[in-house]
């Protein structure tokens, strides 16, 4: 086969490939001294050296301080088995009569009702009361629960000052309860002739827990002693709310008289 050249075209040279047996490698001379890696490790090893110097010289304490630590966590774990949850066992075994009077008074429709409430308050059947539990076994559940007990009772009985003292204390992560127990020191309150202390814990009754049963309940008694105090601009808003929000409750049936009252 022909081969054609351009003019001018000159075939490349071939490559001449020349092999070096000599390996040669470069490295460069570092001082240590001026090496950032090297000061770099220079300042770790003498902070090891200075943290090594300090736990030696201060190992007496720091022992004592780890120490310390583990007998509080096990005086704690210690508390917690043989202190705190026969302390709950009992507190409860205690409170249970009481908190069947409770109930049996709640359910009562006659002049039992009275009587029950005052067991309640000063126990029964060799067990202790409501007061007596809340007041031996603090900071159980029990005991929170027995000063919402006395302090319904206390106002099913008229003693309404004793009554916000012992609903005060308690407290519960039921928002439900909650909303009842604030609900019923605004009654207490009420009763005492406090009508702007009432309205207070109407209020906080009413936005505890957004619901069908303790929202309107306690909007009412907000309209009506709002009303009561004359502010009738806040009764009115009080009125709508339950109007608009919760038509389907007890409360909404005759809200439009009263919305036309304070209007």
């Amino acid at each position: 086969m022909a081969t054609y050249n351009k003019r001018g075209y000159k075939a490349p040279k071939e490559k001449e490939e020349k092999l070096d047996n000599t390996f040669i490698e470069d490295t460069p001379n570092v001082d240590d001294k001026d090496s950032t890696t090297a000061k770099a490790f220079d300042a770790l090893d003498q902070t090891a050296s200075r943290t090594e110097d300090f736990v030696a010289k201060n190992q007496k304490y720091i022992l004592g301080f780890l120490g310390l630590i583990a007998l509080v966590t096990i005086s704690y774990l210690l508390y917690q088995k043989f202190v705190a949850g026969p302390n709950e066992d009992e507190a409860a075994d205690e409170l249970f009569v009481a908190q069947q009077n409770f109930q049996k008074a709640l359910d009562a429709t006659d002049q039992s009702k009275d009587s029950l409430f005052n067991l309640v308050i000063k126990g029964s059947e060799g067990k202790l009361s409501a007061i007596d539990v809340a007041n031996q076994y603090s900071g159980t559940d029990a005991a929170n629960l027995a000063n919402y007990y006395a302090g319904i009772a206390y106002l099913n009985l008229g003693k309404y000052k004793e009554s916000i003292e012992y609903l005060e204390k308690f407290s519960s992560k039921d928002v439900m309860l909650s909303a009842i127990a604030q609900g019923a020191i605004g009654d207490a309150f009420a009763q005492r002739n406090q009508p702007k202390d009432a309205l207070e814990y109407y209020l906080k009754a009413a936005r505890m827990n957004e619901n069908e049963f303790t929202t309107p309940r306690y909007l009412m008694k907000a309209g009506q002693t709002a009303y009561l105090l004359g502010n009738k601009a806040d009764a009115l808003k009080y009125f709508t709310e339950i109007k608009e929000k919760f038509e389907s409750s007890q409360e909404s049936q005759n809200i439009d008289a009263l919305i036309g009252m304070a209007q």
